[in-house]
């Protein structure tokens, strides 16, 4: 099944260059572009597609609060945030709106196209080389009013998978260190993503440092 993507990004030679790799791919298509928030929320409407790959610094509507629209209703598309982490104080503000995972804009292009392919099977992606450097910078910030349940309803066994998840490690990495199957690390992960009312395991993360199961580091 072909993934379908919207590039949204004000940078046209940004766009160019996603868009030839992509069309590279046999499982990869770009229905869709757009240099602005407006038009990324507008094109997420009319063309449905399965990923928008979305930079945050736009002119008109930034990035997070299009994320936040595309995200709001039930089936809408996932959204993957494309930045430069070194000079972008958004990234955790835009994995509040909803987005799916995000990019650093010099990761390998194969990288990126993994990377959508993740996000459309329904996963969610963390840059792994700058997942410490946006916790530690983020995570100690005030976090909105929400409606979760407190992780007080977590068994013990959910809350140690939550702290595991939370660290950054694969579901393989969390069976080896819990010593259970993959597939038994996964149950374990829908339940958290039910019981704490996550749209993902980006949520499940921001969760677990929200919460101080994990600690940012020094």
């Amino acid at each position: 099944m072909t993934v379908r993507v919207v590039l949204a990004d004000d940078q046209p030679l940004v766009r160019a260059s996603l868009q030839m790799v992509i069309t590279d791919a046999d499982d990869l298509e770009v229905v869709g572009e757009a240099g602005n928030g407006i038009e990324a929320v507008r094109l997420a409407e009319e063309l449905d597609p399965d990923v928008v790959v979305m930079d945050i610094r736009m002119p008109g509507m930034d990035g997070i609060e299009a994320t936040r629209l595309i995200t709001a209703g039930p089936g809408a598309a996932h959204v993957l945030v494309l930045t430069t982490f070194d000079d972008d104080d958004y990234v955790y503000a835009a994995l509040r709106a909803g987005a799916s995972g995000f990019l650093v804009k010099d990761m390998a292009l194969d990288d990126i196209l993994a990377a959508i392919r993740v996000v459309a099977a329904g996963d969610a992606l963390i840059a792994p080389s700058v997942t410490r450097r946006l916790i530690a910078e983020f995570a100690e910030r005030p976090a909105p009013a929400r409606g979760r349940k407190p992780v007080d309803s977590l068994t013990d066994r959910e809350r140690e998978v939550l702290t595991l998840v939370g660290r950054g490690l694969s579901n393989a990495e969390i069976a080896g260190e819990l010593v259970i199957s993959v597939a038994t690390v996964k149950t374990y992960v829908t339940r958290l993503l039910a019981k704490l009312d996550a749209r993902d395991r980006v949520q499940l993360v921001i969760i677990a440092y929200e919460t101080g199961l994990v600690a940012p580091p020094r």
